[in-house]
């Protein structure tokens, strides 16, 4: 490979963390899981998650990256030779969300488009289920959604071309753009719609604090795991874009950042959701109960319908949504996109270029093979089944890799160099026991849940999972490496 690839400044990382973290999930779900886990209440577990997870997990992570400026896979073959494999098993199951993230992208880009015109028509389901998404009949698996199959190679074509770059040239040059864009485009949206009548119906009903929830230990659990997700945590994203900074760099500071701002813009963005699910209740009649929902059922059912009503704003309003969407989802593309592209190009001693082209064909087949008939139904199985199995349990063996394998206390002098916010003996505890077992516990209660309500195809698709990521991760582990 040629020389290590850097930021050129702090401003680019942070930028592109902000990018990788800001995605679908801070659009379409966070408002929902406010809403279904006690209101207002729900921020008490929220921050406690933030504070004991979501700060000290990430400052983990810009630490290993800072520290061994290296790809994933490296750095764990480093440790020990034999987690070269759970490197590549965590990095293959990162790989796999790119390949339906770009799915659930493309749906977006088809809305976009249909947001001109509004082509979705009355009928916002039908439209979903027989243009875009598809349905969960497996009879409609032998045909091809031709605006998403269409859309799907389009915006993997965008994702080759900004990341085939250098990291600064393409990730960070992109990051500046979409990143500010996207802030301002939410920010008119949700300023927008604390002004429609009947917004108060939706925040009163968003925030209204059920103190009895804080007794559930549900409420809590759905908190870290709201945090893990949100953060894009344990997922090789923070690992390799620190690996990319220069020297001198303020670590625990940047961390900060960027939390912070997955925060606000997650929290924002709920008030404005929920203001413009109160104007569709305060306008037609329909009870908020009806409205509330989360993912595609919200951004492409739900929201829709909303716009049908708005009238003249509305056309202003739905292409701006929409364009919003698809700025956070590229720029998170990016950031799931990037630990394979890192350790496939170290491991095989391969231009970034070459890397890039080869993954990015390999990608957009997989993609196109979830644009049939039954798209969303596919996509939301391998997302159950890719986060709440896979991610999740590696997070764990990463803090156990790190903290007990490797050593906590050769990151503290390092993050301790420049930031303001210091590390020591709690933040080492955290990572050594309260992040496991609390890791362990949601999986535990994740995988009961998941494999309890599976039926036969989703366990068939699970398993085809399991199966091309073990042989992948065998495969890249046994290639001839470049050192």
């Amino acid at each position: 490979m040629s020389e290590r690839l850097q930021w050129d400044s702090s401003l680019s990382f942070i930028l592109a963390m902000i990018g990788a973290a800001v995605g679908l999930g801070n659009i379409w779900r966070f408002s929902y899981v406010l809403y279904s886990n006690g209101g207002g209440s729900f921020f008490i577990p929220y921050l406690i998650a933030i504070a004991i997870m979501g700060i000290p997990f990430l400052i983990l992570e810009y630490g290993v990256g800072f520290s061994f400026k290296d790809s994933f896979s490296n750095i764990l073959k480093r440790i020990n030779p034999k987690f070269e494999f759970i490197a590549w098993i965590l990095v293959s199951f990162v790989f796999v969300v790119v390949i339906y993230y770009m799915v659930i992208l493309s749906w977006d880009f088809v809305y976009l488009l249909s947001s001109f015109t509004f082509e979705w028509g009355s009928d916002t389901v039908f439209y979903f289920t027989r243009t875009v998404g598809g349905t969960s009949n497996l009879d409609n698996a032998g045909f091809l959604l031709i605006p998403t199959t269409i859309c799907v190679v389009l915006l993997w074509v965008v994702l080759w071309f900004i990341s085939h770059k250098d990291v600064d040239e393409g990730i960070g040059k992109f990051s500046k753009f979409l990143i500010p864009a996207l802030f301002v485009i939410m920010g008119f949206i949700v300023i927008y719609a604390l002004t429609l009548p009947g917004a108060d119906i939706g925040i009163n009903t968003l925030l209204t604090p059920d103190w009895s929830k804080l007794l559930d230990v549900n409420i809590w659990l759905a908190a870290f795991a709201q945090i893990i997700f949100s953060l894009s945590m344990g997922q090789a994203i923070a690992v390799t874009y620190a690996s990319y900074l220069p020297e001198n760099s303020r670590l625990t500071d940047n961390v900060l950042m960027v939390v912070a701002s997955n925060s606000l813009f997650e929290i924002f963005t709920a008030f404005g959701v929920f203001s413009i699910l109160g104007y569709m209740s305060h306008t037609v009649g329909t009870p908020m109960i009806q409205l509330i929902t989360e993912g595609t059922g919200l951004i492409f059912v739900v929201f829709p319908m909303v716009f049908n009503v708005m009238g003249p704003v509305g056309r202003i309003i739905a292409p701006l949504l929409f364009l919003a969407i698809l700025f956070a989802g590229i720029t998170s593309a990016l950031g799931f996109f990037e630990p394979m592209l890192n350790s496939f190009s170290a491991k095989l001693n391969m231009s970034r270029k070459k890397a890039a082209t080869i993954l990015s064909i390999v990608g957009c087949v997989f993609s196109l093979m979830l644009t049939t008939g039954i798209s969303s139904y596919l996509v939301a199985i391998i997302d159950s089944f890719v986060n709440e199995f896979g991610i999740l349990l590696l997070i764990g063996v990463q803090c156990i890799i790190f903290a007990w394998f490797y050593g906590l206390d050769h990151f503290v002098p390092i993050l301790n160099e420049n930031g303001i916010l210091k590390v020591g003996k709690l933040w080492k505890a955290i990572i050594k026991y309260v992040l496991p077992i609390f890791l362990i516990i949601i999986w535990a209660i994740g995988i009961f849940q998941l494999f309890g309500k599976a039926d036969s195809f989703e366990l068939i698709v699970d398993l085809i999972i399991i199966i091309g990521v073990l042989a992948v991760s065998y495969a890249l582990t046994m290639a001839k490496s470049s050192n």
